[in-house]
């Protein structure tokens, strides 16, 4: 069920190269980070992954909190993410993939937002039926705390990343969810 508790964040992204993740771009003064894990194989598996993806399933397995009207990902949808219970992280939803073996989307940075960039998490099934998720993303700190933290944040984006890759697997290989 989306938590839709206070309002929704509202304003223009704070970074000018809106979509830039869907080539897999990073521009000129951003971190970038790139992280694949293996899901596993066949086409339940894909749909699974996809679907834990698409829905929120993945993020709200790790703990994070998912604020959002919306019932899945959809380009211009609002989400406010909430780590820890005290960091919130509003953004909004840039582009999604829909195709027979590339499920995905990705969100930009609202105001607000302790960082400054976008992140693409993305399903895929490769010809030989090997499912994997990959997350895509550039940042840099916005908020004080975030520049402060430096490399640290860095570590811990992709510390975040690969756990992603280990929720998704779990939730892919368990079909009742």
């Amino acid at each position: 069920m989306p938590e839709t508790n206070g309002p929704l964040p509202e304003g223009p992204f704070t970074y000018d190269a809106v979509g830039a993740t869907r080539e897999g771009h990073c521009p000129p003064d951003f971190n970038a980070l790139h992280v694949r894990s293996r899901i596993g194989e066949g086409t339940d598996v894909f749909q699974r992954a996809a679907h834990a993806v698409r829905t929120w399933e993945m993020h709200r397995a790790m703990g994070v909190g998912i604020r959002t009207d919306a019932a899945e990902a959809a380009p211009g949808v609002d989400v406010t993410v909430t780590l820890g219970g005290l960091i919130k992280a509003p953004c909004r939803i840039v582009w999604t993939v829909d195709e027979p073996r590339r499920k995905g989307w990705a969100y930009g940075t609202l105001p607000g937002h302790p960082e400054c960039g976008e992140e693409a998490f993305i399903v895929d099934r490769t010809g030989d039926g090997t499912v994997w998720l990959t997350v895509t993303a550039f940042s840099r700190g916005a908020k004080w705390y975030a520049r402060a933290a430096g490399p640290a944040t860095r570590g811990l984006q992709h510390a975040y990343a690969r756990r992603c890759g280990v929720i998704l697997r779990r939730l892919a290989d368990n079909p009742k969810g």
